[in-house]
């Protein structure tokens, strides 16, 4: 899934969805359901009649953290995207231009020694990059005050270029989000649980679907590049263990809410698929030569072509159903990025595979 096609601009979600029309509220987004090779239309407040009582869903409850926060190098003005937080408190940052729309482009990483002035005399001093497959991403050492203050205090959520205006902080929470007792929290907004409602929680749990809370901090996107997630801190409860593990003992199935839920519970478990109970950091990337071990479904939004994230579409559901389903989401215009609509995809259960036709994309 690394042809290069076009996702028409018309196809970006600008806003929230309960922007763009009164009485509207987060579940009124579209749902597309992709079960092999069979894909099916629906709106999101029917995800209760398509799943059964037994399923699970795994939820993170990670916070979104106003991470990007205005900042200056030499006479430059830059924007600091927080990503994540280290064990030895240094922090890795993505630096961006602003680009006097309100959002942010690409800037060229480094150099090592590099200072960012940032609001109420904090600095920020660039050490090293975070990884030897890029220099996007830079490890970097704050002096002056606590960042979790300084986002508090000056911060904004990260917004990209698709988006319409800046929104409040509380448009990017989920209804599952628990900020933690350290305060951490995620770069981005893990956005496929932004369609849920308190109201279609409480009709799920009334038919019977479980929930397992999970925690993973997402850290900042690749928006341009489409790089592999970087290592990113996790917590797997030995309750939602259990859980997991009993839901898979049974005939219910394990639905993963987002990539970072799969993520967190894949790195969770065993070569037998037995879930532990777990925290810590993983740098699993998920494709179809690894595979899945425990989820059987995937709650997520609509990716890029070349987002990485594709790849473990692939892995749940295989590279001609994904091919199908998403032929379907151009067709159907539905929307993108994280106010826009979702995808359930649920392993095919017919004895046989069904050949996919496609055209591929």
């Amino acid at each position: 899934m690394t042809v290069a096609v076009h996702v028409p601009e018309e196809l970006s979600a600008r806003v929230p969805v309960e922007q763009r029309g009164a009485g509207l509220d987060r579940d009124a987004v579209r749902l597309l359901v992709s079960r092999g090779c069979e894909v099916s239309h629906h709106a999101f407040v029917e995800l209760p009649r398509l799943l059964r009582a037994g399923d699970l869903l795994v939820v993170n409850t990670s916070p979104t953290l106003a991470a990007a926060v205005d900042g200056r190098a030499g006479h430059a003005r830059v924007v600091v995207h927080f990503s994540t937080r280290g064990d030895d408190g240094r922090w890795a940052v993505e630096l961006r231009d602003p680009d006097g729309k309100g959002t942010t482009r690409a800037r060229a990483g480094g150099p090592a020694g590099l200072e960012v002035r940032l609001p109420g005399g904090v600095r920020l001093v660039l050490e090293e990059p975070l990884s030897a497959r890029g220099d996007r991403l830079w490890w970097a050492r704050v002096s002056g005050a606590g960042v979790l203050g300084l986002m508090r205090e000056h911060g904004r959520p990260i917004r990209y270029s698709y988006t319409e205006r800046d929104q409040p902080l509380a448009v990017y929470q989920t209804v599952f989000a628990l900020p933690p007792a350290d305060g951490a929290g995620s770069a981005e907004m893990p956005s496929a649980a932004r369609p849920f409602t308190a109201r279609l929680v409480a009709e799920l749990v009334s038919r019977g679907v479980q929930f397992a809370p999970i925690t993973l901090h997402t850290g900042v996107a690749s928006a341009e590049a489409h790089e592999p997630p970087y290592p990113e801190r996790y917590s797997v409860p030995e309750a939602s263990a259990r859980l997991i593990n009993a839901v898979r003992a049974g005939d219910g199935r394990v639905v993963a809410v987002g990539t970072t839920a799969v993520r967190a519970v894949e790195s969770a478990a065993g070569p037998d698929g037995v879930v532990h109970a777990r925290e810590g950091w993983t740098d699993l990337v998920v494709t179809p030569e690894r595979g899945v071990r425990v989820v059987d479904g995937l709650l997520t939004g609509l990716h890029e072509p070349e987002a990485s994230h594709l790849l473990m579409l692939e892995a749940i559901a295989g590279r001609a159903a994904v091919d199908r389903s998403y032929e379907e989401a151009l067709r159907g215009l539905y929307l993108w990025h994280e106010f826009g609509d979702v995808h359930l995809i649920l392993q095919e259960e017919a004895p046989y595979a069904v050949h996919c036709s496609s055209n591929s994309w």
